[in-house]
């Protein structure tokens, strides 16, 4: 069982543990100690575990006399490995299907474009016609924040979505905020010349992170102290530009001084068990607001949960 996200693993192993019992699973990712990922492993090699969860890299498990795979969000670019060695899991368990002649099932709301292709040329997509439990599709508003600044709203937070925030407050509900980067601002820029701080060796602007007062690339990984004064015409007048999740939180706790929140993205995922024990602190303790990154709307389920914004860019 393949799951997109590290994040996704407690949530999927506490459903198969209620139904199939937890001596009879094993779990597998990156995560894991060097010595919890050999026990799972021999776990699995000697048959003491029938199902394995995990991540892409649960694929290589050494499950013997296999009988189904399956990949939920399997239209996540999560599953293709772009580090060395670079792998794609659904092409793994196509092979795997093939050769030990079972079924594989790919679970998705949104399906890949080829997956679906592919599959409809077989007649093996199977469509659930209702949501689960029978429930109505969320509404929907679409705010264009341009429309905000001819306001003098200057902040990342629209009229609407504070007057939605402030309800939910009230109704003691949970709000959960999406913004795809993390960090303070995304770049950083001297407003007499023109001149940004770039990776030196990927040629892209440095984040700015503003616990640490650092720059970063959040591709390679290069990191340097925060410039208060231009490298080229020598000017203090340097500026922020951008926003992150450490923006956005920092704005919410300004606007909802009496609202608990929690963050949840690379930065705040470092040590172990990080990802089970943010999301169950928002679960468990009626966290007011989670802001984070991508992985923050991975097919979570939070039933106190009544509002979710997602920043997006034209």
């Amino acid at each position: 069982m393949l799951v997109p996200e590290i994040s996704l693993t407690p949530q999927m192993v506490d459903r198969f543990i209620a139904r199939f019992g937890e001596e009879k699973i094993a779990l597998l990712h990156s995560k894991l100690s060097v010595g919890e990922r050999y026990d799972e492993w021999k776990r699995i090699e000697k048959g003491e575990a029938k199902i394995v969860i995990g991540a892409r890299s649960a694929i290589f498990a050494p499950v013997e006399n296999i009988g189904i795979i399956i990949i939920d969000e399997e239209h996540d670019s999560s599953y293709k490995s772009d580090m060395t060695p670079k792998y794609n899991s659904k092409e793994i368990a196509l092979y795997l299907a093939k050769q030990a002649n079972i079924p594989l099932v790919l679970g998705s709301a949104t399906p890949d474009i080829s997956s679906y292709y592919n599959l409809s040329k077989d007649d093996g997509i199977i469509t659930l016609s209702k949501r689960a439990n029978n429930s109505s599709l969320p509404q929907v508003e679409v705010i264009d924040m341009k429309n905000e600044l001819s306001v003098g709203n200057k902040s990342m937070i629209s009229k609407r979505l504070h007057e939605m925030i402030e309800s939910n407050l009230q109704n003691k509900k949970q709000t959960i905020l999406f913004l795809n980067r993390r960090g303070f601002s995304t770049f950083v820029m001297c407003r007499e010349c023109g001149y940004t701080v770039e990776c030196p060796k990927c040629n892209i602007t440095l984040t700015y992170h503003i616990r640490q007062d650092r720059l970063k690339c959040h591709y390679c990984g290069y990191e340097r102290k925060n410039v208060t004064e231009c490298p080229e015409c020598g000017s203090k007048n340097i500026r922020y530009f951008g926003a992150g999740t450490q923006k956005l939180e920092m704005q919410i706790n300004e606007m909802f001084p009496n609202a608990t929140t929690i963050r949840m993205d690379t930065d705040t995922v470092t040590k172990k068990n990080s990802y089970e024990n943010i999301l169950n602190k928002f679960k468990d303790e009626n966290i007011d607001i989670l802001i984070g990154t991508q992985m923050v709307v991975k097919g979570h389920h939070f039933p106190n949960v009544t509002l979710v914004r997602c920043n997006c860019s034209r």
